[in-house]
């Protein structure tokens, strides 16, 4: 799924290329994907693209008093081309859910692999009639320590992973990067919020800005197509199981639940005991 990094990345692209150009087309392929109708989707041609942002995992591209905001959610991604197909994509067929075309003939394509359509565009005036958006928690890179405590502290017995990727709580960290977050702070991903010394927090808010930032400036001025595999190698844990960690030599565990997982090392962050494995828990969704 894409979080922070990659979103910040997208949206800085398309600040790089297409603010100043106006929407031709914009066409809506796979129904489901498109969560508004006041404006419809139409709306947005002809309007000027002056602005790209990013809330949380969601990106805004606002076009004269109208945004596209759209979440990827766990399979989507944006395509870009210079040259982009003027021809149009049947509905239902493919991984297309929409596409778009620029006055300088390039142009985007959202798309979603796998059979679980969860991709979200939204045509609004303002970003909050966004439901996702309204209920966002801080920004990590706006969030003092302070607030940082504050926020921990209220979770009280909540685990410190379900803390980080709860979106309500802390935008734009997901299940890679609060693993690898709480693998550079050397914590467990079930210590409770609340448990932690004023040197804890320090470190954890640290790993945290550090973390993200490594991975955006990794990412800075990259082709929007090379930004998955360059997440993917900058990983410490998340997704390396039986690999071995890079800071001690130890072998990443994983625990999995219903449905998904966490990748950890014993030895950096639970002095060494193994986590139970609790496919069943609900405690992280």
């Amino acid at each position: 799924m894409p979080e922070l990094p990659e979103v910040e990345s997208l949206a800085t692209f398309l600040r790089e290329r297409a603010v100043g150009h106006a929407f031709v087309r914009a066409d809506i392929t796979a129904i489901s994907a498109l969560k508004t109708y006041d404006p419809p989707i139409s709306a947005m041609v002809g309007l000027l693209i002056d602005g790209v942002e990013r809330h949380g995992k969601f990106l805004d591209i606002s076009a004269q008093g109208v945004h596209l905001v759209i979440h990827l959610a766990r399979a989507g991604w944006l395509r870009w081309k210079e040259e982009q197909s003027t021809g149009l994509v049947r509905p239902g067929k493919g991984p297309i859910a929409l596409r778009t075309v620029l006055d300088d003939g390039a142009g985007f394509d959202l798309t979603e692999a796998g059979t679980q359509k969860k991709l979200a565009v939204y045509v609004v005036r303002d970003v909050a009639e966004v439901p996702g958006i309204a209920r966002l928690g801080p920004d990590p890179f706006t969030l003092s320590i302070e607030d940082f405590g504050d926020i921990l502290k209220r979770a009280g017995r909540v685990q410190l992973k379900g803390v980080l990727r709860n979106q309500s709580v802390i935008a734009g960290i997901g299940n890679a990067y609060s693993d690898e977050i709480l693998h550079v702070a050397k914590m467990s991903p079930f210590k409770p919020a609340s448990n932690l010394s004023a040197d804890e927090l320090q470190t954890l808010y640290d790993a945290m800005r550090e973390t993200l930032q490594d991975a955006v400036d990794r990412s800075a001025g990259l082709a929007v197509q090379d930004l998955k595999s360059e997440k993917k190698s900058g990983l410490r844990v998340h997704g390396r199981k039986g690999q071995k960690c890079p800071v001690c030599g130890d072998i990443v565990r994983e625990v999995s639940f219903a449905d998904s997982s966490l990748q950890y090392c014993a030895t950096c962050q639970t002095g060494g005991k193994p986590l139970a494995d609790r496919r069943m828990s609900k405690l992280l969704k």
